[in-house]
């Protein structure tokens, strides 16, 4: 699947702290999570800048993780994929 096409899923917190807390329970669980700026086109939903960028393959396992251990966040946003491979290359 290209860049493009491709869809990233942003857990969105209202603090710090939760995005913090989610991380490591996904962790325990060997569920991979990177933390990342909020994407622009949501950033002024919330004060907190911080994100969890999850995978489409593991969204799943993070909706079980999150209900399970009742953890806070404020929402899960899919957009398509923002990371540019290619950026930074002029040949």
């Amino acid at each position: 699947m290209d860049g493009e096409s491709r869809i990233n899923y942003y857990i969105l917190f209202e603090n710090y702290t939760q995005g913090m807390m989610l991380q490591e329970l996904l962790r325990e669980e060997h569920i991979s999570s990177r933390i990342s700026p909020a994407p622009r086109a949501i950033q002024g939903e919330l004060g907190c800048g911080m994100s969890l960028l999850i995978q489409p393959e593991e969204i799943e396992q993070v909706r079980e993780c999150i209900e399970k251990n009742q953890a806070e966040y404020y929402d899960i946003v899919a957009l398509p994929c923002q990371i540019n491979p290619r950026r930074n290359r002029f040949c």
